[in-house]
Order: structure tokens, then sequence, then C-alpha cells
């Protein structure tokens, strides 16, 4: 019988390699030259990013009375951990744990990027918190959105209406006029000033290239992955330079202080993260330049609750009118036309 050649011969016909290579193409990542674009949300967007603005303006007055009990690197080092810990049990939980060992060197070098300067942010704003009002630190650390903001528009080709542009100039104007009303109130200890806002310069700077680097990883990672990598990364950074046993001579309301520090670590950075995913960087930036506001007005009730609490920052009318034209200059950035948004979902 020959039928049985024939059958054989079916079977053994090499398959077409076309449905490999569909399978193939179907596969293949995305071009990892294209840059990070916002899902287009932008209520959604400017909701998170607000979030985060209340928590940070609420976080140096935590800070500030935790520093008395606990080293910056220490506290550093628990918020971190407690966070990484926190993050990756809930991930855990959903089985959305990053996948390690999938990931590129791009995103691996990204990564590291992203985790070393989040790392020196945190260090360099607690140590020029310490050498400042928390108030102070948050004027001053708002150069930070305002890098942010220019990276946003260098790096991911992002656009800035007329009227995002006058809101941009009005918010450097109403920095520049608080941060003068400060060195006149600064002039007993300008020697003590000038270190905490050349640090909090630092910070500032860090922090924008942090984000940058977040806004980026967004393409091949979700925002909760991305953040419990760069807990646990830099927990481990800050171990070696960390005593633990601080925590046993903290006092109940230093210890409840670091217990908010961290869940305001996870919440904020949470929201942050999810803003860049909704939101054009420099829309997000301006948003969080809304922070000073809430600090000042936090710092204002503390002190009439509790008259001992060093807290308060000393502003004059002048003061008031640069806090004031921060204000209007970021709803101005934030809230302009939205041409961009809609550009970037039709692509």
């Amino acid at each position: 019988m020959r039928a049985r050649p024939i059958q054989a011969s079916a079977v053994t016909t090499p398959p077409s390699p076309r449905p490999r290579a569909d399978v193939a193409a179907a596969r293949a990542p995305a071009p990892r030259s294209e840059l990070h674009r916002p899902s287009g949300r932008s209520g959604l967007g400017f909701a998170l990013a607000l979030t985060t603005t209340v928590l940070w303006g609420f976080l140096p007055l935590a800070l500030k009375i935790t520093l008395a009990e606990m080293d910056a690197y220490t506290i550093t080092w628990y918020r971190f951990l407690a966070s990484a810990v926190l993050l990756a049990s809930v991930l855990w939980y959903q089985e959305k744990l990053p996948p390690l060992g999938t990931l590129s060197r791009n995103v691996w070098g990204l990564l590291a990027v992203a985790t070393t300067f989040l790392a020196m942010n945190y260090i360099w704003y607690l140590l020029g918190l310490h050498h400042t009002t928390p108030a102070n630190s948050q004027v001053l650390i708002q150069l930070a959105p305002l890098l942010l903001a220019l990276g946003g528009l260098y790096v991911f080709k992002e656009r800035f209406t007329p009227v995002q542009w006058l809101g941009f100039g009005v918010l450097l104007l109403g920095l520049a006029t608080f941060f003068r009303d400060q060195l006149y109130f600064a002039t007993a200890h300008a020697d003590e000033y000038y270190l905490g806002s050349f640090l909090m310069l630092l910070a500032a700077v860090t922090w924008a290239v942090y984000g940058i680097a977040q806004k980026q990883l967004l393409r091949w990672l979700p925002s909760q992955q991305i953040m419990v990598c760069l807990y646990a990364g830099c927990a481990v950074l800050f171990s070696p330079l960390s005593t633990p046993s601080q925590l046993l001579h903290m006092d109940g309301a230093g210890f409840g202080m670091l217990i908010f520090c961290t869940l305001n670590t996870v919440v904020a950075y949470g929201t942050f993260s999810e803003a860049l995913a909704h939101w054009d960087a420099s829309r997000v930036a301006a948003v969080l330049a809304l922070t000073p506001v809430t600090t000042i007005a936090a710092a204002s009730a503390a002190k009439a609750l509790w008259p001992n609490l060093m807290v308060t920052t000393p502003i004059s009318r002048v003061g008031l009118v640069g806090t004031g034209l921060v204000v209007v200059g970021a709803l101005l950035t934030a809230l302009g036309q939205r041409r961009t948004v809609r550009t970037w979902t039709r692509a």
C-alpha cells in the first residue's frame, strides 16, 4: 500500500515558517528608543498629583519632629525598608511582583539611576531640613518640580501653550520673591540658612533626575512595580549607614511620626508615579509646586495646637505675596490648554 508513505510524508513536511515569524513579531517588544507617553486621563492625573501635594505638604512637619530622636540616615532606611515590605506584600498577594529576570539592560540601568538619585534626594532633603524650617524647605524644594517640568519639555518633547509659559514665569517670580523674603529673616543665622538652602538645591536636582528616569521606566513596568524596586534598592544603599537600635529609644510621639512618614512614602510616591503615567511631567510638576501652601497652613495649625514645636516660618507680606504667586503660577501651568494630551492620545 502506498497510502502509508504518503501519510508519513504529510506528517514530516516541515511547517511553514510564516506563523513563527508572525508569533515572533507579536511578541517582540516595542522599540525602546521611544519615549513614554501619558494615557491622556488628565483628570485622574491632576487628582493624583494633588493627593501627592497634600501628603508632601505635611511630611516635613513629621520629619522635623522625628529628627529630634533619630538621625537622617536611620529615618530614611526605616522609611524605605517598611515601604518595600508593605508594597511587596501587596504585589505578592496580587501576583504582580516585578519580573526581574526578564528585564533588559536598559531597564536595569534606568532602575539604577532612579534608585541612586532618589536615595540622594532623600538624604539631602533631610539634612537640609535639619538646618531650616519645614515651610522654608518646602518652598526651596520647589526647584525640583521646576527642573522636572523643564526635563519634561526637553526629554519627553512636551509642549507649553502661551498660558502655561505665563504660569511658569509667575511661578519663578513667586519663588524668587519668597526666597528674598526669607533671606531678610535669616540674617541672624545666615550661615545656617545658606547651608540648608544649598542642601535643598542638591535635593531638588537629584529629585528631578529621579523623576525623569521614573517616567521613562513606565514604558516597561507599571508604577507599583517600579516603586517596590526603588524602595528595596534604597533600603540596601542605606543599610550600612543606619542604626536601627535608635528605634528602641524613641517616645510615643516620635514613633508615631516615623510610622506616618513611612506610610506617607508609600502613598505619596505611589500617587506621584501614577500621576506621571496619566499626565505630562511638566503639568504634574506644576501641581507639586502648590506643596508649600499646605506646609505653611499645617505649620500654623501645629503651632496653635502645640506652641512648643519649632516648625513655623516667619513670613512677611512680601513672602505671602510670593507664596500666592507660586499658587497662581502652578495652576496656570497645570490647567492650561491640553492640546498635547489629546495629540498623544490619538497617537
